[in-house]
């Protein structure tokens, strides 16, 4: 049909090549907010926990955007009037923060990480206040910090009555803190320190910190340390549920231009009965609109009801999520829209009563396999050369056929595997500890007969087989 064509095109064009990925966004309406997000992106929200791909970074850059913020500040109030500094990132930017090798050089000179991120914050606020500090490199600003205790705690003082007088506040982000050293002995020090410093900020009521973690980073010990239970109070998960994700589809297809954009809005407006607000240029979905049977009645004029002839293959509005989870059972924003964008590029090649094809589908599940498998290997190169030898083997499968393959590849242990990165962190409880830690990272699933389950997110993309599951990558046509 014309229409569907109509239709794909503009999900092509407005879905980026790659969506929800750090510095990809760039206007507000390609922000949805999650009522689970509201309280990470709270000021009192000190730590804010998810895996990749779930926002952390997005939010990041998000609430550092003036334009951006403003349109989350209408639905996190006091986000209205913040001043945005950014403290820690991937992306460089050593006048504002000391990047991995500026700070393993402050370390070897034997400067104390909780001195190195006082700095940071000092920088912001004297230039918020107009204060005079050290300012030409870190090896200036590190020590100054640590022999000026008084005037360091003057000038937070002085910092807050500033903002407390112009009814406003401070807020100061940090991210990508598993970038902060190749030992992850280092990091969860440097890290600790960092929390530990978040909890002194607490002190002053217009200065707060934000510190966005992996969830991986999180479960180690960087929390023991006196009153850290007072910063694990404030810990939100990132967390997507099913209508959210496809709230923040309709939040991009709603803004589509052409006449497939004309025909998408008119199948919103015909489902939900409820139209998104209108703002300047653009659309915004209402996220308190939550009702299963409309959300689910609009993805089925995209993909029908069925993922084949009958019920017995599955629902596309609830398979194509829950076939992108992980082991946690987490599916991110980025993996949907991935998986979204692809069943729409192959579904230009197929005939069929509605725009995506069921099969393309499955497709699109296969590329976000993919996708998501060359980010886990980039954050834990170590994985791929795991997983991948594993290729072929049909899951689930008991721990002795992968240690099997392990052993042969790995003779000497887990020791001899190589990473050009941070390595596992259970290396010292062998092989038994890298499934564990496997299974913590959403890669592995343990039964409870003992066996092992590789969820579609990872089997698809590694390679692995499962009976009456989506063939791994390169097998369907």
């Amino acid at each position: 049909m014309e229409n569907n064509r109509l239709i794909l095109n503009s999900i092509l064009e407005i879905l980026p090549k790659q969506v929800f990925v750090s510095g990809n966004v760039t206007e507000p309406w390609q922000l949805y907010v999650p009522n689970a997000h509201k309280k990470a992106l709270q000021l009192y929200s000190n730590i804010v926990v998810g895996d990749r791909g779930v926002g952390k970074s997005t939010w990041t850059l998000a609430l550092y955007d003036k334009q951006i913020r403003a349109s989350i500040g209408e639905k996190v109030k006091e986000l209205e009037n913040v001043s945005v500094h950014i403290g820690f990132a991937e992306a460089s930017n050593s006048k504002d923060y000391p990047d991995k090798i500026i700070i393993k050089a402050l370390l070897q000179k034997k400067f104390n990480p909780h001195d190195i991120w006082k700095s940071v914050v000092i920088r912001w606020l004297s230039q918020e206040i107009g204060e005079k500090t050290p300012m030409n490199d870190w090896d200036d600003s590190v020590p100054w910090v640590r022999d000026n205790s008084e005037l360091y705690i003057r000038i937070l003082e002085k910092a807050n009555n500033e903002f407390k007088k112009k009814n406003k506040n401070g807020l100061i982000l940090f991210d990508a803190l598993d970038r902060l050293s190749d030992n992850w002995e280092e990091i969860d020090n440097i890290t600790r320190e960092l929390l530990r410093l978040v909890l002194e900020l607490k002190a002053f009521s217009h200065i707060h910190a934000k510190v966005f973690l992996r969830t991986d980073q999180y479960t180690r010990n960087i929390t023991d340390f006196p009153d850290a239970s007072k910063l694990k109070s404030t810990r939100t998960d990132l967390d997507w549920d099913l209508y959210d994700l496809h709230w923040l589809l309709w939040q991009y297809l709603y803004n589509a231009s052409g006449e497939g954009g004309n025909i998408l809005k008119e199948y919103y407006n015909n489902s939900i009965g409820i139209p998104p607000i209108k703002k300047d240029n653009y659309w915004l979905i209402a996220n308190d609109i939550t009702i299963d049977t409309k959300q689910r009645t609009l993805f089925e004029k995209l993909a029908g009801p069925y993922m084949g002839r009958d019920r017995r293959k599955g629902v596309p509005y609830i398979w194509t999520v829950s076939h992108l989870a992980d082991g946690k059972k987490h599916t991110s924003p980025r993996s949907f829209l991935d998986a979204i964008k692809a069943a729409a590029d192959d579904s230009l090649k197929r005939s069929g009563d509605y725009p995506l094809h069921y099969e393309s589908i499955k497709k699109g599940v296969q590329s976000a396999s993919q996708i998501r498998v060359d980010e886990i290997a980039e954050d834990y190169p170590w994985i791929n050369n795991l997983c991948r030898p594993l290729a072929g083997k049909i899951v689930p499968a008991h721990f002795s056929d992968f240690e099997k393959i392990w052993k042969e590849k790995y003779p000497n242990g887990p020791g001899m595997i190589t990473s050009k990165n941070l390595p596992p962190q259970e290396l010292d409880r062998g092989w038994h500890g890298i499934a564990d830690e496997l299974t913590r990272l959403g890669v592995f699933v343990k039964m409870r007969d003992g066996r092992i389950y590789m969820p579609d997110l990872f089997r698809v993309g590694f390679g692995l087989g499962r009976k009456g599951g989506v063939p791994p990558v390169g097998s369907l046509s």
